[in-house]
């Protein structure tokens, strides 16, 4: 599994000219998902993401979690994120998990994390899985981290 996650001030999420999902500060999150990803794989991913200390204290260093900011989460399905272009100029996605299972596990990422935040301020607004997406950012820093499970 990866997560692409950017800091930003701002995101969106448009389809067919319609704005889907929208924050303010928080993560930007692209989510790619392999056929071999589980449940489990997602659940630590997701700690992952909520205990990132990548917004600013104070002085100025990356000490705080989104929790401690009050940011959002903008959650975006990206089968592209396992593109493999080692072979020509055409990318292959045979990595990428069958949309079913793709579909399946993003979609416990989503309620896993809605069930996380109720009560706080932060919220969680997604795109639409398998839509012709726009995906509109103004990326914060800019910091952009990427998590892959293989390396956690």
């Amino acid at each position: 599994m990866k997560f692409l996650i950017q800091r930003v001030n701002s995101a969106c999420v448009t389809v067919e000219n319609e704005i889907i999902g929208s924050i303010d500060k928080g993560f930007f999150v692209l989510i790619g998902v392999n056929e071999d990803d589980t449940k489990e794989i997602a659940d630590k991913m997701i700690r992952k993401l909520m205990g990132l200390r990548i917004f600013a204290d104070d002085e100025g260093k990356t000490n705080l979690s989104i929790n401690d900011v009050g940011g959002s989460l903008l959650l975006v399905s990206q089968f592209t994120l396992y593109a493999d272009c080692r072979k020509g100029n055409r990318p292959s996605f045979i990595k990428s998990g069958s949309p079913q299972h793709a579909e399946e596990i993003y979609d416990y990422i989503v309620d896993s994390c809605r069930r996380q935040t109720a009560g706080t301020e932060i919220k969680v607004e997604t795109g639409s899985f398998g839509a012709d997406m726009t995906c509109s950012i103004v990326n914060d820093g800019p910091f952009t981290i990427d998590l892959d499970s293989e390396e956690l």
